[in-house]
């Protein structure tokens, strides 16, 4: 929960005018005002509690990547090949990548796109957390246990804003410790040493961080989860089998694989439905979950998200907006929530801003039995039905005969766009999406207000690390040391529970293999682009061979890399250079593989030097990163 403290000392304002500024902020009078919310000051953090409150206040900023309109993980997720921006109402979204994606462009709004929220908030919660670090040895403690999970709890949330971090914009500025005086003279610092200091943070957190925490709080699990990734990211591939098979092996957490909580009940689901709900994330029954982000309708004038994850309006088609024709030409579908048969209340209010490609909407979708793509649990637009209550009394009795049947699949005649006359939009309005995982319905009396009706997707607990994944991590370690046999057994640990068809030929386990099953089972939980490009930062630090025969090396990093082409080989939409109604054209480069750095950090850093990404306007005045830590 957001922590209001008060009367915020020089050292904390000092802390602002240098790091903020760092992190695309300018230090404003309000954030100096004595009546400032939602901050802390060191000389505050005289007790445990208070360290905890303030490690809290961190955890806010894991949870808004997942939750609001236009949510940061969208811009995560368009930058791969799962899926691209699909509001074609305008032609200011992240499309045109290679037009759109500049240092001095917008990089933080709801119609462009996040690259700057990540930025800024990475570095305000390394911030917070650094100052948990420096004042460690303030408070007195029941025990040095205590206090070192105090201090492993900060390191985590350190560790993983920095692992984000180095995979978003590559070699960027590091701080470890809290400032008492203005810096205007950061450098950047290679991408591998703030990896392995965090390996060693790590390291010492999951000696102390235990599992006895309550829910929403960070997790021995979650430490020995994030260790992994950072080993992967070094390419210490028996460190990454180590810290994922303590998580795996430790007795604490397993995969669910029989149903439990509130919708065990439900014949019509099943094990994965009950996963996903938002009330059986954070109960004891389950013991899938690693680390959970809580959010709470009933908490809302206590911190929750103020209008709710909204989850379902960005990633469920816009299939309300009239658009949908029967063949004679009349309108398909209402959204009013009065409707005989309420589709909204059913399935959620799209406006289909995260548009999944073909390649994971259908392509990898390879048989009949996977839980996470059968009827009621993955939606086509063809589940849905003809809703609109005047085709009841309709002239045409062709239309009054499709009452309440299943849509016709779409052609020309049946999908009309709503601003350009008879143009064919099923970017935004005709794609299939995981209903299990995103409906997020009203629990209470809340689903009276008007502005979840129609909903769009409410407050809900949200999984950030989960057991599934911890498998998927150290199928990919055993793939990168040619362990394809223990690679196959750990994907197929999760296709099991899912039961999917299992894999049986080992020779054919590709890293490829990995992120189609990642795809199948961590929509808009995994970073997507991060992910990608540390698998691509893999390729070219050890030179093995991918799944297309290529090779990739760090010299060429920007220009030639597994990112781009795993990209260009599923993303249709890129590869094609598929226009929308607003004549842009999807478009994607391989130097997007890092992120511009905003190039108002670098105008403020006045006396240091941040390197601008190749590709991007600055480049040619880099200077060499730093290879220490000082």
């Amino acid at each position: 929960m957001l922590i209001k403290m008060k009367n915020i000392n020089k050292k904390i304002a000092v802390s602002c005018l240098s790091v903020i500024l760092l992190a695309d902020m300018g230090c404003k009078k309000a954030f100096l005002d004595t009546d400032m919310l939602s901050t802390y000051q060191p000389t505050s953090l005289n007790t445990p509690a208070a360290m905890r409150s303030a490690l809290a206040g961190v955890s806010t900023i894991v949870r808004s990547e997942y939750f609001g309109d236009s949510a940061p993980m969208l811009t995560e997720s368009i930058f791969s090949d799962v899926a691209v921006e699909g509001t074609t109402d305008k032609s200011t979204p992240a499309q045109d990548l290679v037009t759109r994606i500049t240092p001095d462009a917008n990089l933080n709004s709801d119609d462009y796109n996040k690259i700057g929220w990540y930025w800024t908030n990475e570095y305000r919660a390394i911030r917070q957390a650094n100052t948990v670090i420096t004042n460690i040895d303030i408070p007195k403690y029941a025990s040095e246990a205590e206090k070192n999970a105090i201090l492993g709890t900060a390191y985590f949330y350190r560790a993983y804003f920095y692992y984000k971090l180095v995979h978003q914009f590559g070699d960027i500025p590091v701080l470890l410790k809290d400032l008492d005086a203005p810096r205007t003279d950061f450098y950047s610092t290679k991408r591998e040493v703030i990896l392995a200091r965090m390996k060693t943070d790590l390291e010492f957190a999951q000696t102390w961080v235990t599992d006895n925490v309550a829910k929403g709080e960070v997790t021995k699990g979650a430490v020995s989860h994030l260790l992994t990734k950072v080993n992967l990211a070094l390419g210490k591939f028996d460190d990454a089998i180590t810290s994922a098979t303590n998580v795996i092996n430790g007795g604490k957490y397993a995969l669910m694989t029989t149903r439990f909580g509130s919708t065990a009940a439900d014949i019509t689901k099943n094990v994965v439905w009950d996963l996903h709900r938002m009330d059986n994330k954070a109960i004891p029954a389950n013991r899938e979950a690693l680390f959970l982000v809580l959010d709470r309708e009933a908490f809302r004038d206590l911190g929750a998200t103020a209008n709710g994850s909204q989850l379902m309006r960005n990633t469920v088609p816009a299939w309300h907006f009239a658009n949908v024709k029967t063949p004679s030409g009349a309108t398909a579908m209402v959204d009013a929530a009065t409707a005989e048969i309420p589709l909204t209340r059913m399935y959620g209010r799209g406006i289909g801003r995260y548009r999944g490609t073909p390649y994971s909407t259908q392509y990898i979708w390879t048989d009949n039995t996977d839980y996470r793509h059968a009827k009621g649990m993955w939606m086509d637009m063809t589940d849905l039905v003809y809703n609109n209550p005047a085709l009841k009394t309709s002239s045409n009795l062709a239309d009054r005969a499709l009452y309440g049947q299943p849509l016709q699949p779409y052609n020309s005649s049946n999908v009309a766009q709503r601003f350009q006359n008879g143009a064919l939009d099923t970017i935004r309005h005709w794609f299939g999406w995981p209903h299990y995982k995103v409906f997020i319905n009203s629990t209470n009396a809340l689903a009276t207000d008007p502005y979840w009706n129609p909903p769009r997707g409410t407050n809900t607990d949200w999984y950030v690390f989960r057991l599934a994944e911890t498998y998927l991590l150290r199928a990919e370690a055993y793939y990168w040391k040619g362990d394809l046999g223990l690679a196959m057994a750990d994907i197929n640990e999760v296709r099991r529970r899912a039961n999917a068809t299992l894999l049986t030929d080992a020779s054919k386990v590709t890293i490829g293999t990995i992120l189609d099953e990642r795809a199948r089972e961590l929509f808009w939980e995994e970073s997507r682009k991060t992910e990608l490009t540390r698998i691509a930062f893999i390729f070219a630090q050890t030179g093995k061979p991918a799944y297309n025969g290529k090779t990739y090396s760090l010299a060429t990093f920007s220009d030639n890399n597994f990112f781009y082409d795993r990209i260009m080989e599923k993303n249709d939409f890129y590869k094609n250079n598929v226009p929308t109604l607003q004549g842009v054209k999807y478009t994607i480069a391989s130097y997007h593989v890092l992120w511009p750095i905003p190039a108002s950090a670098q105008r403020f850093n006045t006396t240091g030097h941040i390197n601008q990404n190749k590709g991007y306007i600055g480049y040619e005045s880099n200077v060499p990163a730093k290879d220490k830590i000082e």
